[in-house]
């Protein structure tokens, strides 16, 4: 067992029944963390380029050995890893949509199903298009 001693500055100041804690000069203030979540979508990209480097590497065999390894069903791994399969700059924009503050995302990976079976990047990029053309007249 590793003992580690640190030494702690600490001043209590005494206001009526509260004791302030004020922070030393050594220590680093926390930076606020940014408002909102990620997306989704972005999240199963990330998964999806996660996977298929797996994949390349030797890390795993195939998406079964993948989904094991993850509990999750080989159908469902199958659709993430397609993700992988999108134009690179289709998976750019989806890695860096913006944090959603409020509601649910009007992207879903259900919708880009139709656009991963696409091999031409040409025709992804058109299915694309039209996907956003129909996002933003929703909103």
């Amino acid at each position: 067992m590793t003992t580690v001693k640190t030494k702690l500055n600490l001043k209590l100041a005494s206001k009526g029944r509260r004791t302030l804690r004020t922070q030393s000069k050594e220590e680093p203030v926390e930076k606020p963390k940014p408002k909102g979540k990620i997306p989704r979508i972005s999240r199963l990209v990330a998964l999806a380029i996660e996977f298929d480097e797996m994949l390349r590497s030797g890390a795993a065999n195939d998406a079964t050995d993948l989904a094991e390894m993850y509990d999750i069903t080989q159908p469902r791994m199958s659709q993430i890893i397609s993700l992988a399969l999108l134009a690179p700059d289709i998976q750019e924009t989806l890695l860096n949509l913006p944090r959603e503050t409020a509601g649910r995302s009007q992207i879903h990976e259900k919708a880009l199903r139709p656009i991963c079976s696409q091999v031409d990047f040409d025709r992804q990029r058109e299915m694309w298009n039209e996907l956003i053309a129909q996002v933003e007249q929703t909103t």
